[in-house]
């Protein structure tokens, strides 16, 4: 049984679940979504602090040299820094290692103590940012951050689907999304404002302010009640069933409640849900979910809002005005965050990324072509002009990436594995998504350093790629029911349903011996419902 589809007709019954869109779903929603908002803040605040000479003074003096003398080396290659990088790229390597201890407590002790823990975490994390006093200090710090975004990586996306009514699944899962970019464009603004304070210590405000969404997230997820999905998945039928009847908004929760009592009691065959992951019935939701999170990394995105000032300085833009480019793509990525939250569940998924494939793809095109004219390795800065064109074009390809691959990379997983597989599958996600958040925020800068404008070329190739895989071998899930993926999807799909058959119940492989053991526990459902 998957979370979310609770408003849509029952599997072969054509029964609606009854299910109102009550304040204290979206109240719930919003809260648990400003894990998004650490999440966004932490991207967002790395560039901006990189770029501010006295970080990069007391941090990293071989960068600051750099910088300060134009004949030293190229526009491409002053950034081009290892410890600078893995400043940046620490944190989802934490975050990686995280995901797996994440799982577990997903699982076992609920998506709202999952929460609670990332908040402790961040808050922890902040605070040795902060105050650092030496590289090591300042690492750690990112670490601790970056345990934070594994668990509520985690269990925030697994929350946000669980709790939703299907009718409005997508808008409200994307709330995950919005606040990500919400985080991005509020670090921006920070590090706009603390860049102009006198004394060098504005970094520390920058990196301190990252307390608040920090403090948001515990105190939401202290205010929440677990998802019933997880309190019936450990053992607490009552309390799930209150919780139900409580987030629906009627009394009508019984066929509902039922389904899953039952699609609970089919997830706790599963006694190793990993090893369950690889069986062949659960191979193209696990496909589709890695596919997306690499994809969704090498459309370039993260490697312009890590290193938006940064970029923008290379280009040739002052300071100031490099900050102040990296607010107005903060703000075009809130703005087309928005446009998904509206559209998503109107003209689908697959419409949204394909649409995006072409405007991502032309917007790099002409961002390498005028970068290859106008900025050599020792060139005049760009004329305000070109720079103008630079930055609407990188706010076109921010914006396109917005309402596609930003939120539908996490919607399409956490709505497509089953309840048996879902922490496991959820886990797999986050750690594919980080981990190639890593390599791409640990090789960015010598990318461009290398590839000099060449480097949006390759991004756009990727597009091409994701754009054919979108195009033949990603099924449309909108208006789906989960548990009902199986039927409606998977089975229809010309790839994906010669993986899917009846040999499994579930998602769980069974042979004879174990149907005789089940006996009508299982012969007596109806597998596709599960």
């Amino acid at each position: 049984m998957a979370g979310g589809g609770f408003s849509a007709p029952t599997r072969g019954k054509g029964v609606e679940f009854e299910a109102k869109i009550t304040p204290i779903v979206i109240i719930s929603c919003i809260m648990a979504a400003t894990g998004g908002l650490m999440f966004g803040y932490d991207v967002g605040i790395s560039g901006g602090v990189t770029s501010m000479q006295p970080f990069l003074k007391k941090f990293f003096p071989a960068v600051y040299r750099r910088t300060n003398d134009a004949g030293l080396n190229s526009n491409y290659c002053k950034y081009d820094n290892q410890d600078l990088q893995l400043f940046t790229s620490s944190l989802y390597l934490a975050g990686l290692t995280s995901t797996f201890f994440a799982s577990y407590t997903t699982r076992k002790l609920g998506r709202r103590l999952t929460m609670l823990m990332a908040g402790v975490f961040f808050m922890v994390g902040v605070a040795f940012n902060a105050a650092a006093q030496d590289l090591a200090m300042l690492i750690v710090g990112r670490i601790l951050l970056g345990c934070g975004v594994g668990f509520a990586n985690q269990a925030v996306p697994l929350f946000l689907s669980e709790i939703a009514p299907s009718r409005i699944r997508g808008g409200l899962n994307i709330l995950f999304q919005l606040n990500v970019t919400i985080g991005i464009l509020f670090a921006n603004l920070v590090n706009y404002g603390t860049n102009k304070i006198k004394g060098g210590w504005g970094w520390r405000v920058s990196l301190g302010l990252a307390g608040v969404p920090a403090v948001l997230l515990f105190v939401g997820a202290l205010l929440v009640s677990d998802t019933p999905n997880s309190l019936i998945e450990r053992g607490r039928l009552e309390e799930g069933k209150a919780v139900l009847r409580k987030i629906r908004g009627t009394d009508n929760i019984e066929p509902e409640f039922l389904e899953l009592v039952e699609a609970s009691r089919v997830a706790k065959l599963v006694k190793h849900p990993f090893r369950n992951l690889v069986h062949r019935r659960n191979r193209p939701q696990l496909v589709i979910a890695v596919a997306l999170q690499i994809f969704q990394q090498f459309t370039g995105i993260n490697a312009i809002m890590f290193y938006a000032p940064v970029l923008f300085n290379t280009l040739g833009f002052g300071g100031n005005a490099s900050l102040y480019s990296a607010v107005i793509t903060g703000a075009v990525n809130v703005l087309s965050t928005i446009v998904s939250i509206y559209s998503v569940d109107k003209v689908g998924r697959r419409l949204l990324l394909l649409e995006a494939g072409v405007q991502m793809f032309f917007s790099q095109v002409i961002i390498a072509v005028i970068l290859g004219i106008k900025v050599k390795d020792h060139s005049s800065k760009l004329s305000h002009g070109y720079a103008i064109l630079v930055v609407v074009m990188v706010c076109t390809f921010v914006s396109s990436f917005a309402w596609s691959w930003g939120p539908l990379g996490w919607l399409i997983p956490s709505e497509t594995f089953p309840l048996e597989t879902r922490s496991a599958g959820q886990s797999v996600t986050v750690c594919v998504n980080l981990l190639f958040t890593f390599v791409i925020a640990q090789a960015f800068l010598s990318m461009l350093c290398h590839f000099k404008y060449g480097i949006f070329l390759f991004f756009s190739g990727w597009v091409v790629i994701m754009s054919f895989f979108v195009l033949f071998l990603l099924p449309e899930t909108k208006n789906v029911p989960i548990e009902e993926m199986t039927e409606r999807v998977w089975k229809r799909h010309w790839l994906w349903k010669r993986f899917v058959d009846d040999d499994y119940y579930g998602g769980v492989e069974i042979g004879e011996a174990d149907l005789k053991k089940k006996g009508q526990a299982v012969n007596g459902s109806d597998p596709s419902s599960q």
